[in-house]
């Protein structure tokens, strides 16, 4: 609204988590007005306008929220939270007591969990306000937007494409400055994938550091939670918030053997990658005579130079066998069937309690193969031995992976994000891209259990966004946010999408 911006010395639509809350401080800006703004962008872009379709729901409560944090501002200064005032999108997949969670599908539509999950108590306690819930599809199963709750969801930076899945109305909607950041979840790269095609950082932990109580499974083992925002900062500041053990998710033991360091976000400093050896990975690029993957390579040339400029001593490498590690160690079909049965199971007022229900309703979007394969998975993985052949085989990958990284005096690798430009729609329906044979780099980091990070490394002559991403040693999250901030000091690729910049 031209009425904040005309006091403030910054435009909301751009503006940091840092700069928002110093105009908050200085009483130039009041939660309640940023979460006006940021209500009317999505009245004029995601219900009207380009009708990007990204917001499942608002939060009825919003502006009483950011009332309330104006409250607590005014009569104690000195104790409000790191996120205090910062509205904040979630997908649709992460239970919320005060709006109904869908997980991306028409049979859970109204479906009201009783609680929180933690990574939403986390930001409240934090002051966060949460404006509302992102699109997916149904269950998480998709590298794309199908879904039966919500439809498809359009790409701002070009309409006729896809965000990405599945944290896709994330992606889309902190794109086009819906809000001031999201939260989306990722299994095999459901947080960088959505990142990389709207121009956005977007990070996935190590397993184990963030609770995924309230939040549906896809694979168990390998599933996590991941902030999306439109800086490393910002990406940081939330990532700090949400980490740590929970007695009630087993996994987070991680947390608890996790090396005791300081907070990511002070990682940030402009010439930590001044001399690091970052190993480029060859094989994880898509052929030159390949439409699809030749604009991603120009692009990534184009980074790879920067981040040279950034102090970054750049070293060419290949993982040996990737695809055949990556087709190895995928458990999807064996386990993701039982993991989300299981969670299912302990719902209570769930309208439906298991995989097979949901198939044999045929409520669910037609265009979901994986889910439709997934439901042809064991009942009980755990007597069958292709579980523990991809269970071994995944550890093997890690070992082969930090190997290269050792014999190589490796910081970390880069690579891009997804090997090909975002898809359009014709190219999705017409099944061209499906689940099992699209061009994701995001496998690896998922399916070796090592963090990764995708930062926007620029956009195609066209005008589509690429990411680059970046892997680093299991718990070594610190090096993605030090990597990726000296990256963004030499090259900030973002820019508002045209779609929605009027």
């Amino acid at each position: 609204m031209e009425t904040i911006d005309s006091k403030l010395d910054l435009k909301i639509e751009s503006a940091s988590i840092a700069e928002l809350q110093a105009a908050m401080r200085t009483g130039k800006l009041t939660a309640v007005q940023l979460v006006d703004f940021y209500l009317d962008r999505v009245a004029r872009f995601d219900t009207a306008g380009p009708a990007l379709n990204s917001i499942v729901t608002l939060a009825s409560d919003a502006r009483d929220q950011a009332a309330e944090r104006d409250a607590q501002r005014t009569s104690n200064p000195d104790g409000v939270g790191p996120l205090h005032g910062i509205p904040i999108l979630v997908k649709d997949c992460l239970e919320t007591a005060d709006m109904p969670t869908s997980f991306g599908s028409e049979v859970f539509a109204d479906y009201q969990p009783s609680e929180d999950a933690t990574v939403i108590r986390k930001l409240r306690e934090a002051g966060a306000i949460i404006l509302g819930k992102t699109t997916l599809p149904d269950w998480a199963t998709s590298w794309f937007t199908y879904s039966s709750r919500s439809g498809l969801t359009k790409n701002p930076y070009d309409l006729s494409r896809d965000p990405g899945g599945s944290s896709a109305g994330t992606g889309a909607s902190i794109a086009a400055a819906l809000a001031t950041i999201g939260l989306g979840t990722d299994c095999g790269g459901s947080v960088r994938v959505p990142s990389s095609f709207c121009n956005l950082v977007g990070v996935r932990s190590t397993p184990g550091l963030i609770s995924r109580k309230g939040c549906n499974p896809l694979v168990s083992v390998q599933d996590t939670i991941g902030p999306m925002g439109r800086s490393v900062a910002d990406v940081a500041r939330v990532f700090d918030v949400i980490t740590g053990f929970d007695p009630d998710d087993e996994l987070t033991y991680a947390a608890e053997i996790a090396p005791t360091q300081e907070s990511y976000l002070s990682a940030l400093v402009p010439d930590a990658i001044v001399g690091a050896r970052i190993g480029v990975v060859r094989n994880a690029f898509g052929s030159d005579d390949d439409k699809y993957a030749a604009p991603v390579n120009e692009v990534m040339r184009i980074a790879l130079e920067q981040l040279t400029a950034a102090g970054a001593i750049l070293v060419d490498v290949e993982i040996p066998d990737l695809q055949d590690w990556n087709a190895r160690t995928s458990m999807y079909t064996i386990k993701s069937k039982y993991d989300i049965d299981k969670f299912l199971a302990a719902m209570p007022d769930a309208p439906m309690h298991s995989v097979a229900e949901i198939i044999e309703s045929k409520r669910y979007h037609p265009k979901l193969d994986l889910l439709e394969a997934l439901s042809e998975g064991p009942d009980d993985p755990f007597s069958d031995l292709s579980f523990y052949a991809a269970y071994l085989a995944r550890e093997a990958y890690m070992k082969t992976v930090v190997n290269l990284m050792g014999a190589n005096d490796l910081l970390a690798l880069v690579y891009p994000t997804v090997q090909v430009v975002p898809p359009t729609r014709e190219e999705c329906d017409s099944s061209q891209w499906n689940t099992l044979n699209f061009p994701t780099n995001t496998l690896i980091g998922s399916q070796t259990w090592m963090p990764s990070m995708t930062i926007p490394a620029g956009l195609t002559e066209t005008g589509l966004p690429v990411g680059m991403e970046i892997l680093a040693r299991p718990y070594d999250e610190r090096t993605l946010f030090q990597v990726g901030y000296g990256f963004e000091q030499v090259a900030s690729h973002r820019h508002l999408p045209d779609s929605v910049a009027h």
